[in-house]
């Protein structure tokens, strides 16, 4: 009967390693094969430049002028859209009656709104016969084909994606620990600071290297009511139709290299902050 049992129990795999599946395996092969098909049109760009056609666009004077625009206004317009868009965003996720779900749906109306249109409603909102652009124009300012007029186009394209998340990651803090903080003698916003931030960096880190991508990438909007100064996808657009497809690339290399900093260091941050 002894003679019947197995001489010694099946080895097992070290501890820490798994057999991979035949389910898992497929699973890498498709997530792999799904990731290239994202990243094609960058592969695609990344196969098309040429280095001569990048010096030779990158020398011409002025060239890297529409980068400096761009860099300036989306800073100016991811400030512009912090300090605006962090208070609607605490609100909305802090109530929970009718006023705050009416918030939410106005700006789930605006992330809606095709860019193009948003461009369009600019014009009669703020264009220079319109009472808003009058007043403006007193003021010595027009938010039309200015810098200014980039920067509100660049803000309303971006805030609300920013407040959407924002108010994601602040609703999902639990409020006993900001409770807690006051019990102990913080005042609410050093409550807020010490303690509800710390805890959504991460989050708040993704929220506004969206709102950064869709600033300094906006197009829509910007070329209905801000056609000058050119930022860089006005520059890409520009050369594409006065001169060719193959002067557009660099330039649309040079919106990548300036615009991927600030979400790379975000996404390193969230990173460390879920860790």
């Amino acid at each position: 009967m002894l003679s019947a049992l197995p001489s010694r129990a099946p080895e097992l795999p070290p501890r820490g390693v798994r057999r991979p599946s035949l389910l898992g395996v497929v699973g890498l092969l498709v997530g792999l094969a799904s990731w290239v098909v994202i990243l094609a049109p960058v592969i695609t760009l990344l196969i098309e430049l040429r280095v001569g056609a990048i010096l030779a666009a990158l020398r011409a004077p002025g060239a890297l002028d529409p980068a400096g625009t761009s860099l300036a206004a989306s800073a100016i317009a991811l400030a512009s859209v912090v300090v605006l868009g962090t208070p609607l965003a605490l609100v909305i996720a802090h109530h929970r009656g009718w006023l705050a779900r009416l918030l939410e749906a106005g700006l789930l109306i605006s992330l809606l709104l095709p860019p193009l249109v948003v461009g369009l409603l600019l014009v009669f909102m703020i264009g220079p016969l319109t009472p808003l652009g009058q007043l403006l124009g007193h003021l010595g300012l027009s938010a039309t084909n200015t810098f200014l007029a980039l920067v509100i186009a660049e803000v309303y394209e971006a805030v609300p994606y920013y407040v959407l998340a924002a108010a994601a990651a602040f609703g999902a803090v639990d409020p006993e620990l900001e409770l807690q903080a006051r019990l102990l003698g913080e005042s609410p916003l050093r409550a807020w600071r010490r303690v509800v931030v710390p805890n959504v960096a991460g989050e708040l880190a993704a929220a506004l290297s969206i709102a950064w991508a869709r600033a300094i990438g906006a197009f829509g909007a910007v070329v209905i009511i801000a056609y000058h100064p050119y930022g860089l996808p006005m520059q890409v657009w520009v050369t594409l139709n006065e001169i060719g497809l193959a002067r557009a690339l660099p330039y649309a290399l040079v919106l990548l290299v300036v615009a991927l900093p600030f979400p790379a260091l975000a996404y390193a941050r969230s990173r460390h902050a879920a860790r």
